[in-house]
This record gives C-alpha cells, structure tokens and sequence, in this order.
C-alpha cells in the first residue's frame, strides 16, 4: 500500500489524466452495464453480480480511480513517502480526469439509447433517469438526508478500496479478479453511494431528461458523497490497516539488521567456497625419464 502510494504521488500529471480518464470511462460502462443487466433479469442482485467488471479492469491495468486513491496516497502520506502538496495534486487531477471520462461515455450512451435524440427514452434511458433523481433526492429530506447519504458513501468507500488493497494480496491474474470482485459486488449490492459512479449516472440521466439541475448534482450529491469516500476509504481503509500493520520503529530496525546479517553469512559462505574449491592445486613436474 505505501509503495503504490508513493507511485501514484509522483506519477506524472499526464499519465494521471489518462489513467483517470480511462477509468472514468470503464466504471461508467460497468455501471450502464449492471443496470441493463438488472432490466434484463428483473433481479437487481444480478446487476451487482455483474458491475465489478469495470473495476477489475482499472485494477488489472493499473489506472487512476479517486475512489481508490482516497485510500492509498494518506498511507504514503502517513508514512512519510511523499508530501501533501503532491496528494493534492493527485487526487484534484484524478477527480477532474475520472469527471471527464464518465462525461465523455455518459454523452456516448445518450446518443446510442436515443439515436441522438430522435427516439424516445426506452427501459434502460428510463431507468437511469430515475437512478439520477433519487440519487439527488437525500437533499429534501434536509439533514437526515444528507447523513444518509454521507453514510452510505462511507460505506460504499470502505468496501472499495478494500477491493484495491486486497487485490495487492495476490500474484496472479485470478486472485486479483476475486479478491477484487467481492468487496465491489458488496458495496453495489447495498446501493451505497460512489463518486465516480455518479459522475457517470446523474449527468446521463440529466442528458435523457432527468429534471435535475446542475446545484442538485453537485450540492445534493457529488460534493458530500465525494467527502464520504474519501472517510470511508482513507480513514477505515487505508489508515486503519496502516497503523496496525506498519512494522514499528524497533521492529524495522530489527528486521534491517537480521537482512543485514543474513547478507554478512551468505557473503562468508561464499567466499569459504571460493576458497575451498575455486583454488587450482599447483601443478605437478613433468617427468623428464625415458619410458
């Protein structure tokens, strides 16, 4: 966690506008995914079982989610491998790249599901248009909607990033599809509340005609549930399991100087090697009698 941390802290700005870009994108056709599944089936749990695959594929290629560096730049930040000003710096360049990604596709959807605007809504249009006005109803309920909501994007978070730390726990492609499916699956089944999710499926809804304006997008949803994920991943994530797994001060320096003592023997024994089986015996006197 605190490598890849770091890694992200001092990726270059452009390698993060892409990345992010990219996975704005990819969570957003997840997203689109999992509702026509959920049409399809008229089992809303199947839509959960389905959405990860968006996820998986930012994890297997290694791109830049916000959600999921909520997590990942305090540890590094804790740990006091990189600095605040390049966490700022990662997490307003990720956000405004994840922004654009699910923009770019949720435009593209629009235009697929109504044939550029010359066909009704159908299901799918239709159901996104009612995601977009719940999703930005918690403002009307006053302040137990906006906790409700903030909740729910803690939780969201804490699943999520789960999924990003889990993931590092295995080598191979299958274990790292798994460990990161559960948690994701977990959190979409609940209905928890996702950023970047959001940044895809209440614009697209605004596109096909949800009377949500631009105030209800961000002041009743994308601002506090960005806050959210952001305790949720930071604090019960990535902090949680940093400060109870981080080696202490004594213990690391214990485990240096075991390395080092280990690198000490295995240098002697391989110069008692050279010198027990790499010397040539001197070489013996030809005779000089006839046979």
């Amino acid at each position: 966690m605190i490598e890849a941390g770091a890694a992200k802290a001092a990726a270059p700005v452009r390698d993060l506008l892409i990345r992010g870009f990219l996975s704005g994108a990819l969570l957003g056709i997840s997203t689109s995914l999992a509702v026509t599944t959920a049409l399809q089936t008229s089992l809303p749990v199947a839509g959960a079982l389905v959405f990860p695959v968006g996820f998986v594929m930012i994890v297997l290629l290694g791109l830049e989610l916000v959600t999921g560096n909520f997590a990942l730049l305090p540890v590094a930040l804790a740990d006091r491998r990189c600095g605040a000003g390049q966490v700022i710096r990662n997490l307003t360049t990720v956000f405004l790249a994840n922004l654009a990604g699910s923009l770019f596709y949720g435009a593209l959807l629009a235009v697929s599901l109504t044939m550029m605007g010359s066909q009704a809504p159908d299901a799918m249009a239709s159901k996104i248009v009612a995601i977009a006005q719940a999703k930005t109803h918690y403002q009307h309920l006053g302040l137990p909607g906006f906790v409700t909501m903030f909740v729910r994007a803690v939780l969201c978070n804490w699943m999520v990033c789960l999924g990003v730390v889990m993931a590092m726990t295995s080598t191979s492609t299958v274990g790292k599809i798994v460990a990161a499916w559960l948690p994701v699956l977990t959190f979409f089944a609940h209905g928890y509340e996702h950023a970047v999710v959001n940044m895809f499926v209440i614009p697209a809804g605004m596109l096909l005609g949800a009377p949500v304006s631009m105030a209800d997008w961000w002041m009743g949803n994308q601002i506090p549930v960005t806050l959210g994920n952001l305790v949720g991943g930071g604090l019960f994530t990535g902090l949680f399991l940093y400060w109870t797994y981080r080696p202490r001060e004594g213990e690391a320096q214990g485990k240096e100087e075991a390395r080092a003592a280990s690198r000490r023997e295995r240098e002697e024994r391989g110069d008692d090697a050279v010198k027990g089986h790499g010397e040539l015996d001197p070489p013996r006197p030809r005779s000089t009698t006839a046979a």
